[in-house]
């Protein structure tokens, strides 16, 4: 298995741990009742952490189906190399830095982080536009 299928593989992880994090605090904030209930009313947003980790887990999923799809399409066409390899590393890397920066509310680095986790996705695109 190369190194942008693994990270593939661990991005997905990575955003199954975000989904149940955020499901944990929301749920810890707006209490069982809510959870298991029909939520036939919607509750305000979550605020402090489940509120940043829902949001954080929002983020993953505005980038994930690129980088997926991204490397999906550079391990099919037999284009990955060693700078996909990095980007993928850069990407998930990146992300989980992304995670306890926006749950302790820690600004510039987190958006730092997020840049970082975007060129690591150009570079895993790249061979994909020559």
């Amino acid at each position: 298995m190369g190194t942008e299928i693994h990270y593939l593989g661990l991005a997905v992880v990575l955003g199954l741990v975000q989904l149940l994090l955020a499901a944990l605090l929301v749920t810890r904030q707006r209490g069982m009742e809510w959870n298991t209930g029909p939520r036939d009313v919607t509750p305000g947003p979550a605020t402090g952490k489940a509120g940043r980790a829902d949001r954080a887990f929002r983020n993953f999923l505005e980038t994930f189906p690129f980088f997926a799809a991204a490397v999906l399409a550079v391990v099919a066409t037999g284009q990955a190399d060693a700078w996909t390899a990095l980007g993928v590393k850069l990407y998930f890397w990146a992300r989980v830095v992304y995670v306890p920066l926006y749950l302790y509310g820690v600004r510039y680095v987190r958006s730092f982080a997020w840049g970082v986790s975007m060129a690591g996705l150009l570079l895993v695109l790249l061979p994909l536009l020559r």
